[in-house]
């Protein structure tokens, strides 16, 4: 089978992130990453903490304590976060790490060799209030392209236009507060982009036609305008230092990489972060050098990431001169909006992810993110459509179909599965059903059309209410004892074959329709399509026990106290 190499864009250590975040990268990844393990393949999910930069040294300067006292805090509550979600990486590295300073330097000095690196004087704003030069999200200021008030001085969070500090109209010092500034000169490495924008433009061609719409369209309108130069070189006391043997007046300025050089470069560094913890079973460069043919890797992130990923780091990729495996498909996703605004970490606006966990189980937003994911268009996350979600699909579909048939039986026939009869034609036309509904699942997950993925398996779920509706056991029992036990063994087969196929998306309550079933050995990790036709993997006989309620319906005071404690819209 095929090795996949899966990374999701790496969450900035500043705060928990909210549902955007983890819908726009995280979360999918996951859901990918489990498919391919059920399918038999090889795959490795790498992803880290991006813990430099200026949000990191001003959160910790606001609470007192060490900025890497204040990373490896965060990284660990973070962590915690995504355990709560059934997250299950491979690794969870840091970009803080040995390993990344390593190999960014490494990338560093390559660069330089093969002449893409270039030391320049510029201007830079400077505080006389901080007695320092300002980074580039040091500063805010007012967007001149689309007039937001709180862009920051590299990119603005509105409009997401990248951009220089000295661009911003009424700049101030994101430490001080203070306007008054000043623009002095002073000295940073450049990376001469504009030298790679023909390689990184073929690099592109080769692989745009089979990228989402939503990246190629990014990828080229970078292109189209210019690769620029850009400095990769920041003033700041925390970063991946310029190393002192090629740049030493530069290191001994206390010069660090610009924090879009290094983070990118963390997915190799955590790779080597897992490997390293086990180095006699696993080979980091196997992974990511020389491997083209070997390994298919996929990227996934959401639409402001999509420059750096598909333009920037490429470029620094094919700079080197070396066999670095590059992505072969990037996932990007729009925004998923707070009642039509943007969540925010920075404004706290809208649900973050420790929140939502404290409200419902993993599974309840799990499966709400990845079936309206923001895939062809930014998606509007309400209290009224997550409320309906829940209990329509999951509670009702899903939920009422497991409980009735376990509950039932057990009232009529005990705690075994029932015999029952033969399958008789409205078995067969379930059969052809229940598989075409397979394989359609299967297609759009292979897609990584999650949404259609997801109403793939909820035609799955429905499938089996239509049946139990037609059949009506509790009717059929009346008349026909044998055909009622053989509707209900029927549905139970339904219901392992939904624990093995939903577990990408719901894996706790996956587990827990599977363990409701004491088979002596149930190691199932797909269903093939004959035996999605013939529905038997439980034979007569075998105990079963009724789980809890899988989803509790949300009722309208629960509705109600969301949108009190969270608000009804974005203001």
């Amino acid at each position: 089978m095929a090795r996949h190499l899966i990374t999701s864009a790496l969450p900035y250590i500043n705060g928990i992130k909210h549902l955007g975040n983890m819908v726009g990268s995280m979360l999918p990844a996951d859901v990918y990453s489990r498919y391919l393990r059920q399918r038999g393949h090889d795959v490795l999910y790498i992803c880290a903490t991006d813990e430099h930069g200026t949000p990191a040294e001003l959160a910790a300067k606001e609470q007192g304590i060490p900025v890497a006292e204040f990373c490896a805090q965060a990284h660990d509550a973070q962590k915690a976060v995504y355990d709560g979600f059934a997250l299950a990486f491979d690794y969870f590295g840091r970009s803080s790490s040995e390993q990344n300073v390593e190999i960014t330097q490494h990338f560093a000095r390559r660069l330089n060799e093969n002449g893409f690196i270039e030391e320049r004087a510029i201007r830079q704003v400077y505080s006389p209030t901080d007695g320092r030069f300002l980074p580039d999200r040091y500063v805010e200021g007012t967007c001149p392209h689309c007039g937001y008030d709180k862009a920051r001085g590299d990119q603005c969070e509105n409009c997401t236009r990248v951009l220089d500090p000295t661009d911003l109209i009424n700049p101030r010092s994101a430490i001080s507060g203070s306007t008054d500034l000043e623009v002095r000169e002073t000295k940073h490495l450049f990376l001469l982009q504009s030298k790679l924008q023909h390689e990184v433009e073929e690099w592109v061609s080769r692989h745009e036609d089979d990228w989402p719409q939503l990246a190629s369209s990014i990828a080229r309108k970078w292109l189209n305008e210019g690769l620029h130069d850009r400095a990769i070189t920041r003033d700041l006391d925390w970063g991946v230092p310029v190393p002192a043997d090629t740049w030493p007046e530069l290191a001994a300025e206390g010069k660090v990489f610009y924090v879009w050089f290094d983070a990118p470069i963390e997915y190799i560094g955590a790779t080597k972060e897992w490997a390293d913890l086990d180095p006699e079973n696993r080979d980091w460069k196997s992974w990511w050098y020389d491997v083209d043919t070997d390994v298919r890797y996929t990227e996934f992130m959401a639409k402001d990431n999509v420059p750096f990923h598909t333009v920037m780091f490429p470029a620094t990729e094919l700079g080197v001169r070396e066999p670095w495996k590059k992505v072969d498909y990037v996932k990007a996703f729009n925004w998923l909006t707070y009642y039509g605004g943007k969540f925010s970490t920075s404004q706290k606006r809208g649900v973050f992810t420790d929140q939502a966990l404290d409200i419902l189980p993993a599974d309840y937003w799990r499966y709400f993110l990845i079936a309206n994911a923001p895939e062809s268009d930014d998606s509007s996350f309400t209290w009224e459509h997550f409320t309906a979600t829940v209990n329509k699909d999951l509670a009702d579909t899903l939920g009422n179909f497991v409980n009735r048939v376990l509950s039932f039986s057990k009232k009529r026939f005990g705690e075994e599965v029932p015999a029952g009869g033969e399958p008789g034609a409205a078995e067969a036309k379930l059969g052809e059903e229940i598989a075409r509904l397979l394989a359609e699942y299967e297609q759009q997950m292979e897609a990584l059309q999650f949404r259609k993925a997801a109403a793939a398996l909820r035609a799955l779920w429905s499938a089996g209410n239509s049946y139990l509706e037609e059949k009506a056991p509790w009717l059929e029992i009346k008349t026909d004892k044998d055909g009622a036990a053989l509707t209900l063994r029927t549905a139970m087969n339904l219901i392992h074959l939904y624990a093995v196929v939903s577990e990408p998306f719901i894996p706790a309550t996956s587990a827990a329709m599977r363990q409701a079933f004491a088979l002596p050995s149930d190691t199932a990790t797909w269903i093939s399509a004959d035996e999605a036709r013939t529905l038997s993997a439980l034979t007569p006989g075998i105990p079963f026990t009724v789980p809890p309620v899988l989803f509790a319906k949300l009722t309208d005071e629960d509705l109600e106290n969301y949108k009190e404690r969270f608000g009804g819209s974005p203001e």
